[in-house]
């Protein structure tokens, strides 16, 4: 069964958005471990819009499953991970002013940086993933670089999912069976959704855990955060 990361990013945009403490971070962040998902993922940025970096200190306490904490790694954020120790660190290229994760890293351009950044949290008992585009040159350069997993980027195999066109799904397919093959384990994120989870799920061999945030946080407005997670999970079998 692949693993659920919920990303709360959105929640903590919510309670943001009236400068109080509605919605409770760490009690969503309690519920939601306790409804069934195996982690909780936060992607804090430079200028907190939504995670702040004290969210991501108090979570330490409250997330006893998988900590999944994501960005890019300046200064500011390496010292947090090292800080707080999570599970994992997930390493994505994002600029200052990015919405949201838009590409994934060059591990070959970027490699000797990737490297020294990996081996610094990987000596401080923390696992690695980076993030990739489906391009089985970028994953042979993760490997090199000496990452545990890589998350493949999946907006675009939502988009033309959403199209009708299934046959998105091959360089994904083709990525996996390269990591697979290589020793690299395989997390998965970005649009992924009710709609299209069980159907990238059932045709990634060796998916070992999603990175969801957007999509289920939008469809728990309709459905309710347990019902939705739940839902999830049995696609994720």
């Amino acid at each position: 069964m692949t693993k659920l990361s919920v990303n709360i990013n959105k929640i903590a945009t919510l309670r943001n958005a009236r400068g109080g403490n509605v919605p409770d971070l760490l009690k969503v962040a309690t519920d939601i471990q306790k409804f069934g998902a195996e982690g909780i993922t936060i992607h804090p940025r430079p200028d907190e819009r939504h995670i702040r970096y004290q969210d991501a200190r108090d979570l330490k306490s409250i997330v006893y499953t998988e900590y999944n904490i994501e960005g890019n790694p300046e200064k500011t954020f390496i010292d947090l991970v090292l800080e707080i120790k999570p599970t994992q660190v997930t390493l994505v290229p994002d600029a200052v002013d990015a919405i949201t994760s838009n590409a994934g890293w060059n591990t070959i351009k970027h490699a000797d940086y990737l490297k020294e950044v990996v081996q610094e949290f990987q000596r401080n008992g923390i696992r690695t993933s980076i993030f990739v585009d489906p391009i089985l040159e970028m994953i042979e350069g993760a490997k090199k670089i000496g990452t545990e997993r890589i998350e493949l980027y999946t907006e675009a195999f939502a988009h033309e999912y959403s199209l009708g066109n299934q046959r998105g799904i091959q360089p994904y397919m083709e990525s996996a069976i390269l990591a697979n093959q290589i020793g690299l384990g395989i997390n998965a994120g970005h649009d992924l959704s009710l709609d299209n989870i069980h159907f990238f799920k059932e045709n990634i061999p060796g998916l070992l855990e999603v990175s969801i945030g957007h999509a289920l946080i939008s469809e728990a407005i309709y459905l309710g955060l347990d019902n939705v997670i739940n839902m999830y999970l049995q696609k994720l079998k």
